[in-house]
């Protein structure tokens, strides 16, 4: 398989740590969809990262469904999600507050990186950073003080995701993250960027 995108997105990281985790072997191509647009059209002509090409040549898009995609692939000893359908949901609303993070702190970023200055829209910037600190605000409480990983004694998908979503917010955002202020979060992450897994796929 072939993963498109790169590691300086979260979401490509996000895959591809998650792949390394699950065993499935994958090939990393460094494709922008800023810098090599073209090149990235002929892959994918929507220019989505990541985008995930199968074996058989099927090309798939949307971290969250590459994700859904990898899981039948797997054998249950492999998979990134809790089998017991009580912890599945609370994955799944880790998940979703590590997504939802996630997608407001790329919102700042790109407001930032991509919009001119004269043209950014401070309401709705500041509507943005209150749903981004509401969202790492949630995930730290739900973290809690534990110094294990949330559902047993190997990373899941939800651990997974809170830590490189909390890494590329601390990189991108840091003069608007405190990690002081989210200690769990904060230890959750370096614990998870220690991992083989996480060292062989850096961002940036």
């Amino acid at each position: 398989m072939r993963l498109i995108g790169m590691l300086d997105s979260p979401y490509v990281r996000r895959v591809a740590i998650s792949l390394h985790l699950m065993g499935l072997r994958c090939h990393s191509e460094q494709v922008s969809v800023f810098r090599h647009f073209e090149a990235f059209a002929k892959i994918n002509p929507v220019v989505k990262a990541p985008t995930l090409v199968t074996d058989d040549g099927l090309v798939l898009m949307d971290s969250t469904l590459i994700l859904d995609y990898a899981e039948r692939l797997v054998e249950p000893a492999f998979s990134l999600m809790p089998a017991d359908v009580k912890d599945y949901g609370r994955a799944q609303r880790l998940i979703g507050l590590a997504l939802a993070a996630c997608e407001k702190s790329v919102q700042l970023v790109y407001e930032r990186t991509l919009r001119p200055a004269e043209k950014q829209h401070q309401p709705w910037i500041d509507r943005v950073r209150g749903q981004m600190l509401a969202a790492y605000g949630a995930l730290n409480a739900e973290l809690g003080t534990g110094e294990s990983w949330l559902f047993g004694a190997r990373p899941l998908q939800a651990d997974v995701t809170a830590a490189v979503v909390w890494r590329f917010a601390t990189d991108m955002l840091a003069d608007e993250i405190t990690p002081t202020d989210y200690a769990a979060l904060s230890r959750h992450a370096a614990r998870a960027e220690a991992l083989d897994a996480f060292r062989a796929y850096p961002p940036g």
